[in-house]
């Protein structure tokens, strides 16, 4: 690197200051417009920045980080055990109700339990409004203490095996439901809780489909947590493949569904590697199992269809960081609609990240506006949609700031 230009803050490993200095300049921020948002003087940064001042605090590190829109603690810190994702959505009014009825574990009969077929109603009801509702976590969140609660009486006042195991599959469906409120939101041994119960409750119930779907939320547990943890996810992915293999020759469309959701998710972590050849592989196999589904099947729980198959190939192309490719994903998946509203919202995200990609800021916005007109609680807890609405909120070209600007008072990430 030549000896003028400026350090790459995310390969040396340079002092805080230094790198709070560095991240600023790229934000074509001046010292005074930081300071007025960190809530200091000019003077005091200048003194953060040059070390000339003890290292500040942890509110006071996370109010620079939060001002200069930084995605990573550690690219501010250097420090790479200082892995926290800054992008993780604010916590749902019903977060804490959910909790509560994640971590209760009634030791007594005293809870009488649904009929089996009133909860399977339910559940179904439930899965239903998730796919249909705007506001999904809202309408989930308040169904789920009560799912939770009688699929775990269910499950104590069995009297066979046969039951056990029915209803061992109708409580992993609950933790299966209960992981996509929690998904993106600030408690993450939560969520690993219900992805490792509701793999438990599966394996339990010994039914093919419920395996495969608690296996393929538990290898988005892994995957999400970070590169270190893709091994992971794909040990777990594998072993769900093989586990469904010798049935698919006569399986029923959900099994047949869950196999190519995760064949698909395979190739969703071979792009996060950036293993361009081994991603499409995996979505060439997703897609023939698609083809295999009647044109107008779409899987409950993961959407799996051939309707999504378009949507997917965007997510891989993004991944890969081929703007063009993606855009041209884009236009392809667009001839066709998906039904559920949060998917339709999450195909609209990763629209607008290869949009951002292929330095199209404008459209990529816009793409975000129709985002959150599907399903404006998909958008508010998604941190890739957060990063570019507050990206682009900075932008010196006007028209792009306001229109970004709106879109982020409307999902609650700039005040009014």
């Amino acid at each position: 690197m030549p000896s003028d230009a400026t350090p790459d803050p995310y390969a040396d490993p340079l002092k805080f200051g230094q790198r709070v200095q560095i991240l600023r300049e790229r934000r074509g921020m001046t010292r005074t417009q930081l300071a007025g948002l960190i809530g200091v003087s000019p003077h005091t940064l200048k003194k953060i920045e040059n070390a000339q001042t003890n290292a500040p605090g942890l509110e006071m590190v996370m109010r620079i980080a939060e001002a200069l829109r930084v995605r990573d603690l550690a690219d501010l810190t250097g420090q790479p055990d200082m892995h926290v994702d800054l992008f993780t959505g604010p916590g749902h009014p019903r977060l804490a109700a959910v909790k509560a009825a994640v971590d209760t574990f009634p030791l007594t009969l005293s809870v009488e339990p649904p009929p089996v077929a009133h909860l399977e109603a339910r559940l179904h009801a439930a899965w239903k409004a998730r796919h249909q509702a705007p506001n999904h976590r809202e309408v989930i969140g308040r169904l789920l203490p009560d799912l939770l609660r009688d699929a775990q009486a269910l499950v104590r006042h069995a009297d066979s095996s046969a039951e056990r195991r029915a209803a061992q599959a109708l409580l992993a469906q609950t933790y299966s439901l209960s992981q996509f409120f929690i998904a993106y939101q600030p408690d993450s041994s939560l969520l690993w809780r219900v992805a490792e119960r509701g793999m438990i409750a599966a394996q339990e119930s010994e039914d093919p489909h419920t395996i495969g779907v608690a296996a393929w939320l538990l290898a988005q547990a892994h995957r999400d947590s970070g590169p270190r943890h893709f091994d992971a996810a794909d040990a777990v992915n594998l072993e769900a493949v093989r586990y469904l293999e010798p049935v698919l020759p006569d399986a029923s469309d959900d099994v047949l569904a869950i196999a190519g959701a995760l064949e698909f998710e395979l190739g969703y972590t071979a792009a996060r590697r950036r293993e361009t050849g081994t991603a499409w592989r995996h979505w060439d196999r997703a897609n023939d199992m698609a083809g295999r589904l009647a044109a107008d099947y779409y899987h409950p729980i993961t959407s799996f269809s051939q309707a999504i198959m378009g949507a997917h190939a965007v997510t891989v192309a993004v991944e890969l960081h081929q703007g063009g490719e993606s855009v041209r994903q884009a236009a392809r998946a667009d001839e066709v609609t998906i039904p559920s509203r949060p998917r339709r919202a999450r195909h609209r995200i990763e629209e607008a990240r290869g949009y951002q990609l292929d330095g199209q800021p404008d459209v990529a916005i816009a793409t975000l506006e129709k985002a959150y007109r599907a399903a404006p609680e998909t958008i508010k807890y998604n941190g890739y949609a957060r990063s570019i609405i507050l990206e682009e909120a900075e932008s010196k070209q006007v028209s792009r700031r306001r229109r970004a600007s709106e879109l982020a008072v409307e999902i609650g990430i700039l005040a009014a």
